[in-house]
């Protein structure tokens, strides 16, 4: 049972050591990924007891909040989101990332958006009249089994590579990032992403001791090996030179 809290955060705009800035309407996310690294830290930070994926706490003065310090912030990137979904189902309703998205437009700040969720396409209007952005999904495997047992409040595979083929077909910059590395065909995965994106970036399973358990229980140790993190990235790679697609390996 998911447990929703209305919060009032004391700061919005952070900053990052990725981007510029990082901006999170929510503290706490649906699509309760296995792998997520917040797991380590959110719930302690957050003073939660629930475990993650189970509460989400609805920074609901985040747009008034963004809105003023902006006028005094230094224009950098704003990285949406770092420890929560923008797009996870909360924000159908809520609507805190179309509002926070608002007012960057208006200050023209340059965004990068990283998403599991096809929502993103219904702001597809304000994403458009930003002079620099920059979209992103994470499709860590073609599998869609895999995905919903690793990633299961998130839009199926397919609903994301329609999403980024719709932004993308748009001319906004596009990338997918196909990390952590899961069980899958990786040049079948190469296949649907070509066209839809301008760069992937590919990274294996991070904190994996948190984790390996699971992977035992399902069956899947084999894909906790070095071995199959080495040879999942060179199919990858091989894939991707052939097809000449832009990508970066980041491990």
């Amino acid at each position: 049972m998911l447990k929703v809290k209305e919060v009032k955060a004391k700061s919005i705009l952070n900053k990052s050591k990725i981007f510029d800035y990082c901006l999170n309407p929510y503290t706490g996310c649906e699509h309760n990924c296995t792998y997520c690294y917040a797991r380590l830290f959110m719930r302690r930070y957050s003073g939660h007891k629930e475990p993650w994926g189970e509460f989400v706490d609805v920074k609901i003065n985040a747009p008034e909040l963004l809105k003023k310090q902006l006028e005094r912030a230094k224009k950098g990137i704003v990285w949406i989101s770092s420890v929560c979904d923008p797009y996870q189902s909360l924000e159908a309703k809520y609507k805190l990332t179309r509002q926070c998205l608002k007012e960057l437009v208006m200050k023209q700040f340059p965004v990068n958006i990283q998403t599991k969720s096809k929502l993103v396409l219904r702001d597809l209007d304000l994403l458009l009249q930003f002079e620099e952005i920059e979209v992103g999904f994470t499709i860590a495997t073609d599998d869609e089994r895999i995905a919903k047992l690793f990633e299961s409040g998130a839009s199926s595979v397919k609903e994301r590579l329609n999403a980024l083929e719709k932004i993308h077909s748009k001319g906004i910059r596009t990338f997918a990032f196909v990390g952590p590395l899961l069980p899958g065909n990786p040049e079948k995965l190469v296949g649907f992403l070509e066209g839809k994106t301008d760069k992937i970036y590919i990274d294996k399973m991070n904190y994996l001791y948190t984790i390996r358990g699971f992977y035992n229980h399902q069956g899947l140790e084999e894909a906790t090996t070095d071995k199959f993190f080495r040879e999942y990235k060179e199919r990858l790679m091989n894939e991707l030179k052939k097809r000449k697609m832009k990508f970066e390996v980041l491990f």
